[in-house]
């Protein structure tokens, strides 16, 4: 079977940490669970029960098997889950997991919902302005042709893309599917690229900092509690940032972690990426020996951060939009009116 193609959706994956964490806090061994849960399972996560089953019996370790689920389980994940079972407490660390699966998908959802509003306005606009060019323009252009009447250039462009829309439509939606086509498939091979070039804006920039901080404590957070040394926390959290920026100064972080340093001293050195609060509140985790619970402390701050400048921005792109939406339906119609006055000022000469 060739698990690596197998994903699950956030609520299957949710379920199963969560019915499994259930159910071993009740004391049941593990493979009762597994066998459990594999009754009234379906579709990928009965495949992965069957795996993680046939894994048990040969006497492997479940994190060995999340490994080899690498779209549903990520390399932290499987870390986490790797230290608990020697430390014996799986059923905490799941319930640590599943926390965290819910905080990530809630943080996915805030950035989602403010940006259902700017989309929706261009699916809008897109869907106007074709119209036009289908509907209005063609008839208007008739018009003009017969009375021979001298247009603007904005006129011009217009009719010129409502000719080619009505007379071309095969051809014109088959370079527009194979543009965005080309785009996706850029898209899939330099994700990193283009997440890097979306986030250089300067307010969406900041939020991406954010974000990215965000789950690099959150992240720090389970894998100390896990009981993994900081060093190869630091290694792991690398991989689930998105800004090369941020991914730069865990690198550099881990580089002095290495050298006998402290965490925090390494943070200081990017007080242009780490806020000042981030790091006070770091010291001081390493020297009350709660570095864990510290970075849960600093998680859970910058969560709030991000949902407060999400609705800054949000507050910001919406009229900014309108604005800019209405100056092109202005502009739309300017052209297709200044033509008609035009005629009309012929007429009455």
């Amino acid at each position: 079977m060739n698990t690596k193609n197998i994903g699950f959706s956030i609520k299957e994956k949710m379920t199963l940490l969560s019915n499994m964490q259930t159910m071993l806090s009740a004391g049941i061994p593990i493979l009762e669970t597994v066998d459990s849960l594999h009754e009234d399972a379906k579709g990928n996560v009965k495949k992965f029960l069957v795996v993680l089953k046939n894994d048990l019996i040969q006497g492997q370790k479940v994190a060995s098997t999340l490994a080899k689920f690498p779209k549903v389980f990520d390399k932290v994940t499987v870390n986490i889950i790797k230290a608990s079972e020697e430390a014996g407490n799986l059923d905490t660390a799941l319930s640590d997991i599943k926390d965290n699966i819910k905080k990530q998908s809630e943080f996915n959802d805030k950035i989602k919902s403010a940006l259902i509003y700017p989309m929706f306005i261009m699916v809008v606009f897109t869907i106007v302005f074709t119209l036009i060019l289908v509907v209005v323009i063609p008839k208007i252009s008739g018009v003009f042709k017969s009375l021979q009447v001298t247009l603007p250039l904005p006129t011009k462009i217009m009719i010129a893309m409502s000719d080619a829309l009505v007379t071309k439509p095969i051809p014109i939606a088959l370079s527009v599917f194979i543009i965005i086509s080309i785009i996706v498939f850029a898209y899939k091979k330099s994700k990193k690229v283009f997440i890097e070039v979306l986030t250089s804006f300067p307010l969406i920039s900041q939020l991406a900092i954010q974000a990215d901080l965000t789950r690099f404590t959150r992240s720090l957070y389970l894998l100390l509690s896990a009981g993994l040394p900081i060093t190869n926390a630091l290694e792991l959290t690398q991989e689930v940032v998105v800004k090369e920026k941020v991914r730069r100064v865990i690198i550099h972080t881990k580089n002095l972690v290495f050298g006998g340093k402290r965490l925090s001293e390494g943070l200081k050195d990017h007080k242009e990426v780490i806020p000042a609060i981030m790091i006070k509140i770091i010291e001081a985790g390493e020297r009350t020996g709660t570095l864990d619970k510290s970075m849960q402390d600093i998680s859970d701050y910058l969560d709030y951060e991000v949902s407060n400048s999400l609705k800054t921005l949000t507050a910001f792109i919406e009229p900014l939009l309108l604005v800019v939406i209405g100056g092109l339906i202005g502009g739309m119609m300017m052209a297709i009116i200044s033509p008609i006055y035009g005629v009309i000022g012929q007429v009455g000469r």
